[in-house]
């Protein structure tokens, strides 16, 4: 009797297993990876270089006027620096990660998009200045942008981004930061 009942769940497991292989693979194929060069300047007398990969799952949806919903994953290392002669940490380094929603134009040499994401960061120092400090190393990111997809296989990408850090609060004081950003990415 228990040799009966085990019968059915080796096939059941094998057919499990199978499944969930063959989905990895065809979301594997799916994807495509990106890597991102920007550099930018902020309200705080600092300049930024950042390097940034990109994953995009192929996740869409809600299809408006021929522009649809899509969801991206990005990792990203910056580099701020500060001509400023007082500063106490003129070399800044960032490190994070943000979800990025977009609407973009499902179609076409040239899609536009719009695109906004919340993520974290940490920074290599939280006092900048005598007079500026973050409080903590620990950073959310705000970020909002406009952009270009184009290319015959669409792996060319430009845009322009607005970055606002801050702690959110977690420990005063909470000055923020604010970046505007132009970027470049090439999609495999």
């Amino acid at each position: 009797m228990h040799k009966n009942k085990l019968s059915w769940h080796r096939p059941l497991l094998r057919l499990s297993v199978c499944a969930a292989l063959g989905m990895a693979s065809a979301a594997a194929h799916a994807d495509r990876f990106g890597v991102q060069i920007g550099g930018g300047v902020s309200n705080r007398d600092f300049k930024k270089a950042d390097l940034g990969l990109v994953w995009d799952p192929n996740l869409t949806w809600w299809e408006i006027g021929g522009f649809h919903f899509t969801l991206l994953g990005e990792g990203h290392v910056a580099y701020w620096h500060s001509t400023l002669d007082y500063a106490t940490n003129p070399d800044i380094w960032e490190f994070g990660v943000t979800p990025m929603l977009r609407f973009v134009k499902g179609s076409g040499y040239f899609r536009p998009f719009i695109e906004i994401g919340v993520g974290v960061r940490l920074l290599s120092h939280a006092r900048i200045t005598p007079f500026f400090t973050t409080s903590t190393a620990f950073q959310f990111s705000d970020v909002v942008g406009v952009g270009m997809i184009f290319g015959e296989k669409q792996s060319y990408q430009a845009g322009f981004r607005y970055q606002h850090l801050s702690n959110a609060g977690i420990k005063d004081p909470n000055p923020g930061i604010n970046f505007s950003q132009l970027y470049l990415q090439y999609n495999f």
